[in-house]
């Protein structure tokens, strides 16, 4: 047991350099909007995933092929590029394969990041070329890491897993379309993947900038299609479109085209829109329209980045990202276009008909786009994307919608997914939990839907269909919301009500988003035990979060709390903390006993492990306690003389403009 006395010197609950104790009492003011939101889908288990499906589908390679043998430019330019790369050649000679790769500190990380380059380029050879030695170079690659790699691992792991193994994907996808892998093989890659690299990229990198993010949610979706997984597919674009970290579309790219890293530096910003170009390839050739969401955003943040670079001026706005870390008052110095244009070209010139003119003059520099540095991108885009670009490779069926999101209040659920390849409308069917579907409205030109017929504090069940010229879709994954929240429970702010933050659930994870001073959820009754466990991860690194234990409903009533707040330290790694703390009628604080949390729960400062908490109150005293795996649980700290009132979740992002979710489940009252 881990138990400390009254800490006189202990830092504050919230810094007051970004809330005062005064706003901080305001989480016992009057109730205020609760709303939910679902984490993932239930999966389709009946969709099936078009293969090839990455980054090229059959008609792509079809047309680079056909570039090649008649030497068509700029095609042909391009695949000169490639053909001249070192790592296309076929005396490549791999490095060992090893059991480890990692970065920051190195671990094997040159070696394979330069092997995936390879498998993919000699991949490509063969598939444009018919070249059956190129294969057997990316063969041999596969083969070996798949069958030697055990596990990612150093500060950057994401990084690790995100870049050179989304080249290391492509390239095992060509090499099973083209029968080059046999069953045995491919299954040996995918369990590999699933066991080594997806652990890493799971919870993406909310704590980070935000090409972290995106090289996550690409490679995760390589992932989910290499391994026809579509419970991950929905994962990763539910996190691109509606995620908590910077990686998130409108999290990245701004409203004018501006970037979340543009104050930051040049070269990263093109990276965190290269990896997100390269997601709504793959979710395209999947029949998922990304590169339309938010009215084009990805074009914008490419429009606004290759302009800014090629001498334009553009309109930059000071800045402060979703992790609170990351502040910037200028934009940064110009730098050199990487090649990464060509694909977005492509598909909004060629494919959509959309005017790009700052990225056409880029692309018209750069062609013929080269290799990369590193495993940073593709690369190649000249010969990957220029040419005829039509809407093409019709999929043999309406795909279904993807992504379905809900966030409720006591009197409406709006739901909002991604738009459907060839799709004309959509109709939206619902359910009560447990129940039938029933049509609820169709001919839905948009990709919102609003849902005012709802019984609050009751859970439904949606689901929506895609419709165009051919037959109708199959449902999308169903996605469950409360209206409101469930019995007993109730949602007030913790700060002033004019920023309440919202608070959902989907029956199983409750969400808990707010700006600075927070949100509060509580139950109306008394009860003896609240327990609850974190999900990780935050994406503000000034989080502040936990559960309490309050006397009465009244504004200043004293309270008991056990919370998760940051350790002093620099924020790019500071330590976090275990605290109990009791604030009087007064506002005075008292810290009852602390704990350090360290490793496997926090890994380079960032908390990565779920954490258990538990409130026990009668007797005359109160307990809280936690647990790492729900089983050994430590009591951090003990409170006499409390007496039954209401058991409350909170949370905080700690800072005052952003806003951060915060998750729990495995929620239970006694």
């Amino acid at each position: 047991m881990t138990q400390q006395k009254n800490q006189s010197k202990a830092a504050p609950i919230l810094p007051s350099a970004q809330i005062t104790r005064r706003a901080f009492h305001g989480l016992l003011a009057a109730a205020g909007v609760s709303t939910f939101l679902p984490r993932l889908c239930v999966a389709q288990k009946h969709a099936v995933f078009e293969h090839p499906g990455l980054l090229h589908s059959a008609a792509d390679l079809k047309r680079m092929k056909h570039g090649v043998q008649n030497n068509l430019s700029p095609i042909a330019e391009g695949f000169a590029k490639l053909r001249e790369h070192p790592l296309s050649q076929l005396g490549y000679m791999h490095h060992d394969f090893g059991k480890e790769i990692g970065r920051n500190p190195s671990v094997n990380f040159p070696a394979f990041d330069q092997d995936a380059n390879a498998a993919y380029q000699c991949a490509m050879m063969a598939a444009i070329t018919g070249n059956k030695h190129h294969g057997d170079v990316a063969h041999q690659i596969i083969v070996g890491w798949s069958n030697s790699l055990q596990s990612v691992s150093g500060a950057d792991a994401v990084l690790m897993a995100g870049l050179g193994p989304f080249k290391f994907i492509n390239a095992a996808e060509l090499l099973r379309a083209d029968g080059r892998l046999s069953p045995a093989e491919v299954t040996a890659c995918q369990q590999m993947l699933r066991r080594v690299i997806l652990p890493t990229l799971i919870d993406f990198a909310p704590f980070a900038n935000g090409h972290w993010d995106t090289a996550a949610i690409k490679t995760m979706l390589a992932i989910a299609v290499f391994c026809d997984d579509r419970d991950l597919f929905e994962r990763a674009l539910l996190y691109y479109l509606y995620g908590d970290g910077d990686g998130r579309l409108e999290h990245y790219i701004y409203e004018n085209g501006q970037c979340q890293e543009s104050g930051r530096d040049q070269q990263h910003t093109q990276l965190g829109l290269a990896h997100m170009a390269d997601a709504c390839e793959i979710a395209w050739h999947q029949g998922i329209d990304l590169y339309a969401a938010l009215d084009n955003r990805l074009l914008k943040g490419f429009e606004y980045t290759a302009a800014y670079i090629l001498g334009d001026t553009v309109d930059f706005h000071p800045d402060q990202d979703r992790t609170g870390k990351y502040i910037h008052g200028a934009i940064s110095p110009r730098s050199t276009l990487r090649p990464v244009y060509e694909l977005v070209l492509a598909h909004y010139k060629g494919r959509r008909g959309l005017p790009a003119p700052a990225v056409d003059r880029a692309v018209q520099q750069l062609r013929p786009e080269g290799a990369g540095p590193g495993a940073d991108q593709t690369g190649f885009g000249t010969l990957l994307y220029s040419g005829a670009m039509p809407e093409q490779n019709h999929l043999p069926a309406l795909p279904a919608p993807a992504a379905v999101h809900a966030e409720g209040n006591n009197a409406v659920i709006n739901l909002r997914w991604a738009a459907t390849r060839d799709a004309d409308s959509y109709s939206v069917e619902r359910a009560e939990v447990g129940g039938i579907f029933h049509p609820l409205q169709a001919n839905i030109s948009q990709l919102f839907f609003h849902d005012g017929a709802v019984e609050s504090g009751k859970q439904y069940s949606y689901r929506v269909t895609a419709h165009g010229n051919a037959l109708p879709s199959s449902p999308s994954a169903s996605v469950r919301i409360f209206a409101g929240l469930p019995v007993p429970w109730k949602a007030m702010p913790m700060g002033l009500p004019a920023a309440p933050g919202t608070a959902n659930y989907d029956g199983n994870v409750l969400n808990l988003r707010s700006s600075g001073e927070g949100i509060c959820v509580y139950a109306e009754s008394s009860h003896r035990r609240l327990q609850a466990r974190f999900l990780p991860q935050v994406a503000s690194q000034s989080a502040i979060f936990g559960v309490m234990h309050r006397e009465d409903a009244s504004p200043h009533t004293p309270c008991i709390m056990l919370l998760v707040s940051p350790e002093p330290g620099e924020m790019e790694r500071h330590g976090w903390c275990l605290r109990m703390v009791a604030i009087s009628a007064k506002g005075s604080q008292q810290t009852i006993a602390t704990h350090s949390l360290g490793n496997p729960v926090v890994q380079y400062g960032r908390l990565l492990q779920a954490i258990w908490f538990r409130m026990d109150v009668g007797n005359g005293s109160l307990q809280a306690s936690f647990s790492l795996d729900d089983k050994s649980w430590t009591l951090l700290g003990e409170a006499p003389n409390a007496n039954l009132g209401q058991l409350a979740l909170f949370a905080s992002s700690g800072i005052e403009t952003i806003d951060t979710t915060v998750r729990f489940d495995s929620i239970s009252l006694a």
